[in-house]
This record gives C-alpha cells, structure tokens and sequence, in this order.
C-alpha cells in the first residue's frame, strides 16, 4: 500500500511540473500574424504580449530584469537573456523607441552598452548560446544602431534556413557594410554594419561615432524595422541605415536582448505596411 501510495504521489508531482513547463512557454498560433491596425506589443502597463527568458533561470526572472513602471519597459541588465513575443508575425513595420540607462554590468562594465531587437526569431529558446532564439538583429549597441546580426547559433536545420543577403562594401578593416547598389553577398552568420559606423569604432563605454544617428546617450532613438516580405529596412531617427533582401524565414517572433546593459523601452508597436507614422527623431 505504502508504495502504491508512493508512486501515485511521484505521477502527481510529475503531472504538476510538467503543466507548470508547458505554462511558462506560452504557444504561438500556428500562422504568424500580419497586422491590419496597428498592435501595441507594449500597452505602457504590462508585458502581457510576451514571456521572458534568461539564461541561467530560463522562464523566471528573480532579479526583476524586466519591470514595468513610469510607461516603460526597464531592462536593468543584470543578466542575458529577452523578452519574446508570445505570437509570431509578418509582414509589418515595427517601431520602437528606447534610451539607455546608467547601469552596466560584468564583463561589460566598461563596455559599450548594448542590446538589439531580433525579429523572424524561431526554434528553440535559447538556441543561440542558451540566450536567444535564432533570428536576424536589428543591432541596438553605441555607434552601431541598425546593424545586422544573424543570430545562428544551434545546430543548422535545412528545413528551417537562416539568412540576409545585402548590398555592400568592405571598409577597411574588412567588415561588411551595407552600400546600396553595392555587391550582392549572403550572410548564414555574421554581421552587416550600418553603412555610417565608424572604422575607428571601439567598445568602450560611451563611444559616438562620426556619423551616429542614434541619439545621445540617455535620449530616446527611434528605430524602425520594416519587415514587408522577404526584405528587411532598418531606419534609425528617420534615416534608413541597412536593408537586407532574401530575408530566410520571412516571419517569426520578436525578442527584445538584456545584454549587460540598463536600458527602456517606451514604445513597441506593430503597424500594418504603408501605415505607419513618418520615421522621424522622438521628442524628449
């Protein structure tokens, strides 16, 4: 009897942490969304639209690195990780507006402050290093608003191809830079850095390059992402700095980066294609 009782106890606990897995990964619909009006992913008040991921705590976050308060989302920084929209989505423009914050962290203290934006995101969280999703960057780092990453980490799927193509030049360094009417190459990994950033850049806490869109350093930047197809337009204060066509997979979650850096959103939203408001520096 006593063991009877002992294994339904264990199926029990088992049941119980099983349902509280499958609660924490929230499931997207199986077709991704193309908005016909405009989608607030952040209401000012909450993060209903998305679930978070860490790499050390993986669906909970004890720290509090996402908080909401003041109308805005406060990533302190104090870890890796995102938060990810609980739906997958297509063909939409996505605006978002963000300002750093004081505090950095760890081996990034001195650093530049970074974070991104990572849209088409499929797969497995934590694919990526056990911090991101795979998916392609809309790069959110001093002196290199609008760059390019693909974010390609786990084993490749060629069910489920992962890819830009761009035009572009080499600088002289060697890096790839986006240069309209430029050669035509396809990155499976890497970066495309905005055709701005400076050769002279270094990460060093506070770097402003010559050409720097963004804003400065505890101003609000406005970026935006225009995913209409297969082709990828990113605009930094109203100046379109990269663009990428041949875009694989064309849709996908969005994850927004903790990457050892405070900083706050204060505006994500999706809008249909030839919607959305003029690109153009925020107000203060």
């Amino acid at each position: 009897m006593m063991r009877r009782r002992s294994f339904l106890c264990a199926l029990i606990a088992l049941s119980l942490v099983s349902s509280s897995l499958l609660a924490a990964k929230p499931q997207s619909e199986k077709e991704p969304i193309a908005p016909t009006e405009v989608i607030k992913l952040f209401n000012g008040q909450d993060l209903t639209h998305w679930y978070t991921w860490l790499k050390d705590t993986k669906y909970e976050d004890p720290r509090k690195v996402f908080t909401v308060h003041d109308g805005m989302v406060h990533i302190s920084g104090d870890g890796l990780g995102c938060i990810t929209t609980k739906q997958a989505y297509r063909d939409y423009h996505l605006i978002v507006e963000f300002k750093w914050g004081e505090r950095t962290w760890e081996n990034r203290v001195d650093r530049t402050k970074d974070s991104g934006v990572l849209v088409h995101s499929f797969g497995e969280d934590g694919a990526h290093g056990g911090i991101w999703m795979r998916s392609i960057e809309a790069q959110v780092i001093e002196g290199g608003c609008g760059d390019f990453i693909v974010v390609s980490g786990g084993s490749a799927d060629p069910q489920q191809p992962l890819s830009i193509s761009a035009e572009v030049r080499q600088d002289r360094d060697k890096e790839w830079v986006w240069h309209k009417g430029g050669e035509k190459r396809v990155f499976e990994k890497g970066r495309v850095n905005w055709f701005g950033r400076d050769e002279d850049w270094k990460d060093v806490k506070g770097f402003r390059g010559k050409q720097d869109v963004e804003s400065p350093d505890g101003e609000w930047t406005r970026m935006d992402v225009i995913c209409q197809g297969d082709t990828i337009t990113n605009i930094v204060n109203g100046v379109v700095v990269n663009q990428a066509f041949d875009v694989k997979p064309a849709a996908g979650k969005i994850q927004i980066q903790t990457e050892l850096a405070e900083c706050y959103f204060r505006r994500v939203e999706l809008w249909p294609i030839g919607k959305a408001p003029k690109a153009e520096k925020p107000a203060q």
